[in-house]
């Protein structure tokens, strides 16, 4: 059965200083329990798969995860430590992986949505409760919420953001054995101006995600403008951003 995503049950309040476990709190006071978390990773980039993940953190002095906070907050190393905690504690957790191939086919909206779904369906221990990251979902089979900046307020969702990341940026570390020519272990296949020189010089390899405009360019199936835009948005300094003019994905 699909349910839509509900609103926090009535009588369910979140004070604005409850910290980050305040959500999973204020739910189980209402008696929802299990509560899941899922985030994706990998959305804004031309390259490499989109990975999502799905956290169930134990009620408790247990499910408290040292150092978690919002994946894109986190030092690479510390990720990798908040990692190794959230597998250790978690009740539940998952991780899906659509290939480049499968987003292009979806649209990268679709494809999102279809990742958190998955991630959701893999948990061992089935929720009561979903909490997302900036938009809801539906399909889910139970009812959640989607929590304005998830990933920084709600423990559960930046575990899974975590999760989601790591495994992310595993995958495209081994990528760039395949690749080397991309630098993929360093931008993660975000747009940045080695990235671009590197899809100008060698064109796309077969991980890139056609969908993307600079990608078709690259590839010979999108005009090179006249005259570049004075101004684009670029990728931040850990490669997560979007150029919003090379980056864009066709249709989005």
């Amino acid at each position: 059965m699909t349910l839509p995503p509900q609103p926090v049950p009535g009588g369910v309040t979140v004070r604005r200083d409850a910290g980050i476990y305040g959500y999973e709190r204020a739910l189980r006071r209402a008696g929802l329990d299990p509560i899941a978390g899922v985030d994706e990773a990998g959305r804004g980039a031309c390259a490499g798969p989109l990975v999502a993940g799905a956290v169930v953190l134990p009620p408790g002095k247990a499910g408290i995860v040292p150092g978690l906070a919002d994946s894109k907050l986190l030092t690479e190393a510390a990720r990798e430590r908040v990692y190794t905690q959230v597998v250790r504690r978690a009740l539940a957790w998952s991780v899906v992986v659509i290939d480049n191939d499968e987003c292009d086919r979806l649209g990268m909206h679709v494809a999102n949505l279809e990742a958190l779904r998955r991630a959701v369906a893999r948990l061992a221990t089935r929720p009561s409760y979903v909490l997302t990251d900036g938009f809801p979902v539906d399909g889910l089979g139970v009812p959640g919420l989607a929590v304005w900046k998830g990933d920084r307020v709600a423990a559960c969702i930046a575990a899974a953001s975590v999760i989601a990341k790591v495994t992310r940026d595993r995958l495209m570390v081994a990528m760039d054995g395949d690749w080397p020519a991309y630098d993929f272990k360093t931008h993660k296949g975000y747009i940045t101006d080695v990235h671009e020189a590197a899809l100008a010089e060698h064109g796309p390899s077969p991980v890139h995600r056609m969908r993307f405009v600079n990608v078709r360019r690259a590839a010979g199936l999108e005009p090179v403008p006249e005259v570049e835009p004075a101004t684009s948005v670029g990728a931040g300094a850990d490669g997560t951003g979007l150029d919003r003019h090379d980056g864009t994905e066709e249709g989005a």
